[in-house]
């Protein structure tokens, strides 16, 4: 099992909470923030970069300020958020290599793709604590990953040589005309075996979605060992998220990297309106997250264990 090295670990430190637990914002998305933004193609298309950068700087400032870390693309929020001074000195910051959609084999499986000029000598350059990659993974066949599992373990290679934090994420995705009751059935054993690809690969932190069942978090738990993991929202409702959360903390998870979950209903191309609802909305939101991930910490401390440092074991 892969582990931290001192500087991967003081990286991890500072992306979770005074409590030990993940608590980051996401918001790298670009395309799925668009289609929040405007409803129609043509008016999401004329969604400028820096309109989405401005989105995201407004997620930092009043919504990702209140948490342990926020984590943005690439493309659109940085260096502004640090140059602007917009994020505050003790926010952690993770940018994301993953770029934008996917391409499609011609047997229809998901390729994912990195931004151009993104390493992760970059990623210290734009002053952040740590990179991110996502990749698109179905663990039961094989064939379907090979050119990311590629992509993956040329990212923890990256990272490791430059001695930088690095979170794993993969989603699981349905084949067209597969049918969805039998996908949503295989779900949890998609998740369990994705989150083994992406240990094998040399993972050290993963962000992986809710597992479906307390039975898979805990597999999950038992696979990952000393390798923390968090739940992402995958934009579900909050509160189907809260219960996910309940679950996965319940059964070993290590935090949560949480995204449209929180903000997708408070994002206005009027920054007044955006402001407005991410305090009034977002933020209680993320309190009753925050409150979820306390009270299983606080439990696991007082049974022996220390899940908030997991990494360090």
């Amino acid at each position: 099992m892969s582990r931290l090295t001192t500087a991967e670990m003081r990286g991890y430190q500072q992306i979770c909470g005074s409590d030990g637990a993940m608590m980051v914002i996401a918001c790298d998305q670009r395309g799925g923030m668009r289609s929040l933004l405007a409803k129609e193609p043509e008016a999401q298309a004329a969604i400028s970069d820096q309109t989405l950068g401005d989105t995201k700087a407004d997620i930092a400032k009043f919504l990702a300020s209140k948490a342990s870390c926020v984590l943005v693309d690439p493309i659109c929020a940085v260096p502004a958020l640090v140059d602007d001074r917009i994020i505050q000195r003790d926010t952690a910051l993770l940018i994301g290599l993953d770029a934008s959609g996917w391409d499609t084999s011609p047997e229809g499986y998901r390729l994912s793709k990195l931004v151009p000029g993104i390493s992760a000598r970059r990623v210290r350059q734009l002053g952040a604590t740590g990179g991110k990659i996502m990749v698109y993974l179905r663990s039961d066949r094989d064939e379907a990953n090979v050119h990311n599992i590629k992509i993956l373990r040329q990212c923890i290679e990256d990272f490791a040589n430059e001695d930088l934090l690095l979170v794993v994420e993969f989603l699981t995705y349905r084949f067209d005309g597969e049918d969805e009751a039998d996908y949503k059935a295989k779900l949890p054993s998609l998740i369990v075996g994705g989150s083994k690809i992406c240990l094998d690969c040399g993972s050290k932190v993963l962000k992986i979605p809710y597992p479906g069942t307390p039975e898979a978090c805990a597999e999950v738990t038992r696979l990952a060992g000393d390798v923390p993991w968090a739940v992402l929202s995958a934009g579900v409702d909050h509160s189907t998220f809260l219960s996910q959360v309940e679950d996965a903390m319940r059964n070993g998870a290590s935090g949560v990297i949480a995204g449209r979950s929180l903000w997708k209903d408070c994002i206005s191309l009027d920054r007044s309106i955006t402001k407005d609802r991410l305090e009034s909305v977002a933020v209680p939101r993320l309190r009753e997250i925050q409150a979820v991930i306390a009270a299983h910490f606080k439990g696991a401390r007082s049974a022996g264990i220390d899940r908030g440092q997991k990494a360090n074991a």
